[in-house]
Order: structure tokens, then sequence, then C-alpha cells
């Protein structure tokens, strides 16, 4: 069972946790055009990889992420980043997911909505 953690807990468990990533699984539109989360002020990574159905999206993580890496798994609301925890849990990380996602579930308001910092590559 994946491990669920809200964006607004996200700051005080990268206080405990300082070893966390955060990997971003939405696509390159959304990233264009709802924006990004920007993970430098908490003193940790993010990587930007779109989950997919074919390899590339497992080999890509293996190429960048280091399994002794505490992994939070965000998309836009918390569906697909599920997904990829799933994946990845079974490819041996340790991995959270963010269960409002970037843009917020309906019940918790998410990433951007928080008012956590954002930027838009256009």
């Amino acid at each position: 069972m994946i491990k669920q953690i809200k964006s607004s807990e996200i700051k005080k468990f990268v206080e405990s946790n300082p070893n966390t990533i955060l990997l971003d699984v939405r696509t390159e539109d959304e990233w264009n055009t709802v924006g990004k989360p920007d993970t430098k002020d908490l003193g940790i990574k993010s990587f930007f990889i779109t989950i997919s159905q074919d390899p590339s999206f497992l080999e890509s993580v293996k190429k960048n992420i280091d399994k002794k890496k505490q992994v939070l798994v965000m998309c836009a609301a918390g569906g697909r980043s599920i997904i990829a925890a799933n994946l990845l849990a079974k490819e041996g990380y340790n991995t959270l997911n963010v269960s409002d996602g970037f843009s917020g579930n309906g019940q918790d308001p998410g990433w951007k909505n928080l008012g956590l910092p954002s930027i838009i590559d256009n």
C-alpha cells in the first residue's frame, strides 16, 4: 500500500526526510501551461518524467533517480501519480503519493492552490 501525503504536508515531511525528491509525472503540456512545482526552497530536487504505458517511463526514472531516495510522486490530482508510485514501488523505490497533486483533487487544494512556489516555462 502506497502512503499518501498532501501538498500541505510536504515541507514538514522534507524537513524530517532530507533524502527526498519530487517526481512530477504530468505531461509536458501541463508543465508548460499550468506550471511546475519549484522545490529549490525545500532543498530537494524535482524530476519531470511523464508517465506512459511504454517502458521509457521506468527507464527514465531508473536513469535519473537513485533508489536510496524517498520519492514523492505528483500529478495534477493524484490519479496518475498513484499508478506511477505503485510501478516504482514494484521496482524497489520508496514512494509516497501526493494525493492532492499540483492542482487539487476536490477535497484538498493541491500545490499550486496552496500558493507553494511554482514556475511556468513558456
